[in-house]
């Protein structure tokens, strides 16, 4: 993929060709690393907020979701005060995407 460029509000993620489920989780992860990053927590005191243990923590923010859900990714984020907002494009012909839009 030499000379390859992404485009300006893609990620990389989105390109790869993962699985759609593991993009949403890794999507989700970034959000869950960045946030503690910008309040200066440590993972004990992420934790603490958090419906998950600090072992747990280490593993997601190293990129190791098979062994967590969606769901409680979901969980962590809003116990940092993050709104989630799920929505339903209209139906079109063909198999539909999953996309994860973050606002600022």
């Amino acid at each position: 993929m030499e000379g390859h460029l992404t485009a300006a509000g893609t990620s990389v993620l989105d390109e790869l060709g993962l699985d759609a489920a593991f993009v949403v989780k890794a999507k989700l992860a970034q959000r869950l690393h960045r946030t503690i990053s910008d309040l200066g927590l440590t993972q004990r005191e992420a934790a603490a907020r958090l419906p998950v243990s600090q072992p747990k923590l280490s593993l997601v923010l190293r990129g190791k979701l098979d062994d967590i859900s969606q769901a409680k990714l979901e969980q962590c984020l809003r116990a940092l005060g993050h709104d989630i907002e799920i929505s339903i494009g209209a139906r079109h012909d063909g198999v539909g995407q999953v996309k994860v839009r973050e606002a600022a």
